[in-house]
């Protein structure tokens, strides 16, 4: 069965993800109000501040981003009133055609990462994002119900397969001993669960599950092959500040390399909150010719 379009005439995620990228660019804006960021521009920790800075990164990506991506730690932080200023910034966000991420990293089994998925994904719901970030080390089966939820709003997940803390590499370049993935490295079985979830949810340019797979790393020695990423979108982690170059983006992700979400934030701040617009069209602009220069 096809996911192209949902209950209610909501096209699915791949299907305005994959938009997204075509009319603007494969950049992801991380939102990510730190602490100390917050200071450098003047701001502080608490809703008129959260909501200014957040504002001020939707504004710089409208017209030249297909993503953004508020890490959601900073907002909660502030405690209700970075809820509030949450709220703020993914209504301003949606009105300016941009798809969101809720950086949330959940994952829990049965109805409780049901009503995860639904505090984040439901279309009428209290942030109605457009995608959210989960993490499957309960089993790749538990996200079943959340993976539901998505598809049921239009929605999507990206679901953390490589990651590039260090503390990670053991356990995600581990060799399963056993169940249908034996004899793959975790990170990998996580590639594969997550492209037969695409297979199974229809046909169209990019599925609805996504994988994270950090810019930094070096996709090999997690033991994944790009070629069964099937029509997973990727969000990459690690450009800019982390180190990851965009120039080398066809390098790092090989025949995958147009399904990346170039995700980047700390590297956006370095100008100032006046810098941040420019910072972000020249992203764009390099993306586009990354993927030109070799298309």
């Amino acid at each position: 069965m096809s996911t192209t379009t949902q209950p209610g005439g909501t096209a699915s995620f791949g299907v305005r993800l994959a938009a997204a990228i075509g009319s603007r660019s494969a950049l992801c804006v991380g939102i990510d109000p730190h602490a100390a960021t917050l200071a450098a521009w003047g701001l502080g920790r608490d809703e008129q501040g959260l909501t200014a800075f957040g504002a001020t990164l939707v504004d710089a990506a409208a017209g030249r981003a297909a993503v953004v991506k508020p890490q959601i730690a900073f907002f909660e932080a502030a405690g209700v009133a970075g809820y509030r200023a949450l709220d703020a910034t993914i209504r301003r966000a949606r009105d300016a055609g941009l798809l969101v991420v809720a950086d949330v990293k959940r994952g829990d089994i049965g109805s409780t990462g049901d009503d995860y998925a639904l505090a984040w994904l439901d279309r009428d719901g209290p942030f109605a994002a457009d995608a959210m970030t989960v993490s499957p080390y309960l089993g790749y089966g538990s996200l079943a119900g959340t993976v539901a939820v998505a598809r049921e709003n239009g929605a999507g997940v990206f679901v953390l397969a490589a990651t590039s803390n260090p503390e990670a590499r053991v356990l995600q370049t581990a060799v399963l001993a056993e169940g249908p993935r034996s004899g793959r490295s975790v990170a990998a079985g996580i590639v594969l669960d997550v492209a037969d979830d695409n297979r199974a949810g229809g046909d169209q340019p990019l599925g609805d599950v996504g994988l994270v797979l950090g810019a930094t790393l070096d996709l090999d020695d997690f033991g994944i092959d790009a070629d069964t990423i099937g029509t997973s979108p990727i969000l990459a982690p690690g450009f800019g500040a982390q180190g990851a170059r965009i120039e080398d983006l066809r390098t790092l992700y090989g025949t995958r390399a147009e399904q990346v979400l170039v995700s980047e934030s700390r590297g956006l701040l370095s100008d100032g909150p006046d810098g941040v617009a420019t910072l972000v069209a020249d992203r764009a602009d390099r993306i586009r010719t990354a993927l030109g220069a070799a298309a």
